[in-house]
C-alpha cells in the first residue's frame, strides 16, 4: 500500500498562511524539489489545487523563473496522478488529474490500495478531514524561523475521536534556521 504524505509550511507560533512566510532558503527549496520529484502524485482541495496549478507548470516554462523554480516546476508537472477534492471546481488541468466530489474517505483509500509512489498532500481542510479519516501516513512539518503573529493556526479544527500518536522519523536543521521534523504513524 502506498503512503500519503501531509507536508506543510508554517510558523513558529503555527501559522501556515503562506503569505506570512516568505521565501524558503534555496537548501530548503531543494529539499522540496527532491520530495516531489518522488512523489507518485497529488491530493489537494480546491484552494491549495488552484494555488498550486498553473502556477508550477507555468513557472517551469517561464524563462524569468530561477533554476530551483523551473526544478520545482518540473517535478510537480511530472508526478503521475492530480486528485482534486472539491464539490465545485468543473475541471482539473493536468495529466491524470481526477475531481473527487463525494466518499472522500472510500476513494483514498482505494487510491492508497494502488501501485505506486507515495502521494502527498497539502494545505488544511482536506488533510484535515484525511487526518480524522487516519489516512495519512506521514507528517513533514516545516517550521520557519519567524513568528507570524496573525493567521490561521494549523489544525485549529481538527476533531479527533481519539489521540493520535506519532513517532518521529526525521528532523533536520537547516544552516538557516528552518527546522524539519517528519513524523510517521506511532
Amino acid at each position: 500500500m502506498r503512503k500519503l504524505i501531509y507536508a506543510i509550511n508554517q510558523t513558529l507560533d503555527g501559522c501556515y498562511d503562506h503569505t506570512l512566510l516568505g521565501p524558503p532558503d534555496p537548501e530548503v527549496f531543494e529539499f522540496y524539489i527532491n520530495l516531489v520529484r518522488n512523489a507518485g502524485g497529488f491530493v489537494y482541495g480546491r484552494k491549495t489545487y488552484q494555488l498550486m496549478v498553473p502556477y508550477w507548470p507555468d513557472a517551469a516554462k517561464d524563462g524569468s523563473s530561477t533554476k530551483a523554480e523551473v526544478e520545482f516546476g518540473e517535478a510537480f508537472s511530472a508526478v503521475d496522478k492530480m486528485v482534486v477534492v472539491s464539490t465545485t471546481l468543473e475541471k482539473a488541468e493536468g495529466k491524470n488529474a481526477q475531481i473527487i466530489r463525494t466518499n472522500l474517505g472510500d476513494e483514498i483509500l482505494k487510491l492508497k490500495q494502488q501501485e505506486g509512489k507515495y502521494m502527498l498532500t497539502g494545505g488544511v481542510v482536506i488533510p484535515s478531514q484525511l487526518i480524522q479519516l487516519g489516512l495519512v501516513d506521514e507528517f513533514i512539518f516545516l517550521i520557519y524561523p519567524v513568528f507570524g503573529g496573525k493567521g490561521k493556526r494549523l489544525f485549529e479544527e481538527v476533531d479527533l475521536a481519539e489521540r493520535v500518536k506519532l513517532k518521529l522519523v526525521e528532523t533536520k536543521v537547516f544552516k538557516s534556521g528552518f527546522v524539519l521534523l517528519r513524523y510517521g504513524k506511532g
